[in-house]
């Protein structure tokens, strides 16, 4: 598998990317059951073929304003340790490679280590903001 893949996805006007490794799927918006007392950014679990999968809204874990969802939202469901977990974008575009050389990490090396945000990636004249996916689901 290639190492360098993002899938690219769109939160308001800015262009996210997470690596391909660990998206497993992405799924048109679907009815998520609410979950008592989970943090406001997890909007509940849905059922997917069989799977319970917690699913996170990443404009409110990311602290941007919330916006409807639309014929465009998707669901990004990622694997991580054996665990399902779905994160909610205003939409997915594409896969693209981002070769490691035009990913800047140093700005965020010695950040704070509560940001949720692992580089900068460049394709063309697009800054494409590189996920801690790691990160997102840590309280």
């Amino acid at each position: 598998m290639n190492n360098n893949q993002f899938v690219i996805f769109r939160l308001e006007e800015e262009f996210y990317g997470i690596k391909i490794d660990y998206v497993e799927t992405i799924e048109r918006m679907m009815p998520i059951t609410r979950v008592p007392k989970a943090p406001n950014y997890v909007k509940g679990v849905i059922n997917l073929r069989g799977e319970i999968v917690p699913i996170i809204d990443l404009r409110e874990r990311l602290n941007i304003e919330f916006k409807e969802y639309g014929s465009d939202t998707r669901i990004i469901v990622n694997k991580m340790k054996e665990m399902m977990i779905g994160y909610i974008v205003d939409s997915a575009s594409e896969v693209k490679e981002i070769e490691p050389s035009m990913i800047d990490y140093a700005t965020f090396d010695d950040a704070s280590s509560d940001t949720f945000v692992k580089g900068i990636g460049k394709i063309d004249d697009t800054m494409i903001i590189i996920l801690d996916v790691d990160k997102i689901v840590e309280k």
